[in-house]
């Protein structure tokens, strides 16, 4: 959890140097007090709020921004992780996949170009922010409120690959917890099969809306379908990922909510 997390600040850190140097140990705080308010938000937007409350009053909004590229950084990885996973799955077991879901082989090779486009356009979004943004400041109705996204211009091809970086070491993290906790409940599955899996949930996941709070009767389905083209033990999937859900969402969120019990959000 601390090395999940702990990446996630060192991130937070890396993107609030634009607008207001962070120590890591603020970071650290303010990413526990984002997944308080995340549990109960859809799609986790809550974080947003409940981490620049650890920032200065005129730098909260433009915070924003930078948070949302932050986040952008991380769908990338895991769609990219996603696709690669779903390639060395198809491969594997293309005939219980059609039997499993009822897809034929021509939707299934059609859902891999899809990623695979949407992996391209990411990419080619994200390594081009700053000229994205000059862009939109040109735009009347924007550019009226372009102080809030102006900072973007600032982020060039070091600090952003410096960010995917980091969210893959994140992505990297989650994965090991998915094999530590099916090797703790003896889900006996091939390590690389649980690795392409755990990408393909994790892809599916990140595009499905729903409450956090919610995620785990959703993730918890999706894991079944998934690993139960490996294995019959549906205790032990159930097991798992109700356990990687307590370590990653509930446990922080009880610590960030008495972290932002001692915040005072509006300040004189």
């Amino acid at each position: 959890m601390f090395l999940n997390l702990g990446f996630e600040a060192k991130k937070w850190q890396v993107l609030m140097q634009a607008i207001q140097p962070l120590s890591f140990w603020r970071s650290l705080r303010a990413v526990f007090s984002g997944q308080a308010l995340a549990s109960s938000t859809p799609n986790r937007v809550g974080e947003y709020v409940g981490r620049i409350v650890y920032l200065n009053d005129g730098n909260r909004l433009r915070a924003l921004s930078l948070s949302a590229v932050g986040s952008f950084g991380q769908i990338i990885v895991t769609f990219i992780m996603g696709l690669i996973g779903l390639i060395f799955i198809y491969t594997s077991i293309v005939g219980r996949l059609e039997d499993t879901f009822t897809l034929s082989r021509f939707w299934i090779n059609w859902l891999i170009y899809a990623v695979s486009l949407t992996v391209i356009v990411q990419l080619a979004l994200y390594y081009n922010l700053s000229w994205i943004t000059r862009l939109l400041e040109k735009v009347p109705i924007i550019a009226k409120y372009s102080y809030f996204i102006q900072k973007l211009e600032d982020l060039h091809n070091k600090e952003l690959t410096k960010i995917l970086f980091l969210s893959f070491l994140r992505y990297v993290v989650y994965v090991v917890q998915y094999l530590l906790m099916f090797q703790l409940f003896q889900v006996e599955v091939a390590w690389w099969q649980i690795v392409s899996l755990v990408c393909v949930q994790l892809m599916i996941m990140s595009v499905v809306p729903v409450i956090a709070l919610a995620e785990l009767g959703i993730r918890g389905q999706l894991s079944i379908a998934l690993f139960s083209l490996f294995s019959t033990n549906t205790i032990g999937i159930i097991a798992a990922v109700s356990g990687i859900w307590l370590i990653n969402l509930i446990v922080p969120a009880l610590a960030g909510s008495l972290l932002i019990l001692g915040i005072r959000i509006f300040r004189k």
